[in-house]
């Protein structure tokens, strides 16, 4: 035990992207949108020296898992809560972990984390680009840059809109739900962060994730061009769905996507 950081004195490494939250009132409100029940079963993602756990192990729940790369934070978290049964910790890159135990199981899986800005997008798209849909969560309360959350959360005819926005929102309803400002991590980071709230969708359960993907690259290549020129092998698809060639790929909406993908399959 001699050899292991001190919880509280662990610096942060740059190499891992860690920003620790220190605000308590911001895990004040963040606390407010912690779903309390028997029957969930929480997930949290780089817990670092356990600001958020401190309140997600007070709920109510089933099993709660953290998933934490930083091999000295994982011992440390595992002596802070060896007496807690429910509580397991994972010394394990979120990146590659496996998720695929958590499919097929009756309790509400709900994943939390502050989330390392630079990994936060390969995140999201690994949890969400599962074909067999949906996929093993419930619900995602999720911290992002700002600039990332506002593109997720963007509407078409939005100059944020993209194709983050159409990958995400084909298979999440999304909202805001928190700022953070900068001030509130240790260190602080050059840029602020928000909290977005994700529920998976059916609506687009049938298509084909990959295929949206590359579809979107088409669209997006060249974002001042009008699709007839981005999307103008699919001319006939974009007449059979009724959508003016004359529009820009942000003008789609992902209805309209969606809907390309399909006639185009």
């Amino acid at each position: 035990m001699r050899q292991l950081l001190n919880i509280n004195r662990a610096l942060p490494k740059k190499s891992l992207g860690q920003n620790f939250i220190t605000d308590n009132n911001f895990l004040l409100k963040m606390n407010d949108h912690i779903n309390s029940s028997k029957n969930n079963i929480i997930i949290e993602i780089g817990p670092g020296k356990g600001a958020l756990t401190e309140y997600l192990s007070k709920k109510n729940f089933k099993k709660l898992f953290l998933i934490e790369k930083d091999i000295n934070l994982a011992k440390q978290l595992r002596l802070k809560y060896k007496k807690l049964k429910n509580i397991f910790i994972i010394n394990d890159d979120a990146l590659t972990f496996d998720y695929s135990s958590f499919k097929n199981i009756k309790e509400t899986v709900i994943i939390y984390g502050n989330l390392p800005f630079n990994i936060s997008t390969k995140l999201l798209t690994k949890w969400i680009s599962d074909n067999e849909w949906p996929s093993f969560f419930n619900k995602m309360v999720l911290m992002f840059q700002k600039e990332v959350a506002d593109r997720i959360i963007a509407s078409h005819n939005n100059k944020k809109y993209g194709r983050l926005s159409v990958l995400v929102q084909s298979r999440c309803n999304v909202k805001k739900i928190l700022d953070a400002p900068a001030s509130i991590f240790s260190p602080k980071p050059k840029v602020d962060g928000a909290v977005i709230q994700l529920k998976p969708i059916d609506k687009y359960s049938k298509i084909n994730f990959n295929n949206l993907e590359k579809l979107l690259e088409e669209s997006f290549s060249s974002r001042r061009k009008k699709i007839k020129n981005t999307l103008r092998k699919h001319k006939k698809s974009l007449a059979k769905l009724d959508i003016d060639e004359n529009l820009r790929p942000e003008n789609l909406s992902v209805s309209n996507y969606c809907d390309l993908v399909k006639l185009i399959n």
